[in-house]
C-alpha cells in the first residue's frame, strides 16, 4: 500500500491536532486501503514510518501499537525526512499479503 498521510477522506483535508491524531488518521486510512485490497494489518509483513521529527517516534509508536499486533509484529523501518506532502508530520506505507 502506498504511503498514507493524515487526510480525512470525507474532506480531503489534513487532520490537525497532536501527532497522535495524525498517526491515528494515517493508520485508519491505511486500514481502509488494506481492506479494499483484501488484506489487513494482520497480513502486513513490512511497514515504513516516515517522520519529519524523530523525537515524535515514541508517541507515534504508541499509536502504531494500537493497530499492529505485537505477535507477530511486521518488520518496520522508521525514517527521518525533511518534509512530507501537504505538511504532514507522519506517513506510513506497508507491504501486505493479499488474497
Amino acid at each position: 500500500a502506498s504511503g498514507q498521510i493524515p487526510l480525512d477522506p470525507a474532506t480531503g483535508k489534513m487532520v490537525s491536532g497532536e501527532i497522535e491524531d495524525e498517526a491515528r488518521q494515517v493508520l485508519a486510512y491505511l486500514a481502509a486501503v488494506l481492506t479494499a485490497a483484501g488484506s489487513g494489518f494482520d497480513r502486513v509483513v513490512k511497514a515504513t514510518v516516515y517522520l519529519t521529527d524523530l523525537s515524535l517516534f515514541p508517541r507515534v509508536n504508541a499509536i502504531y501499537g494500537e493497530f499492529f499486533s505485537a505477535d507477530p509484529a511486521p518488520a518496520r523501518v522508521t525514517v527521518g525526512v525533511a518534509s512530507l506532502p501537504l505538511g504532514a508530520r507522519v506517513e506510513i506505507d506497508a507491504i501486505a499479503l493479499c488474497d
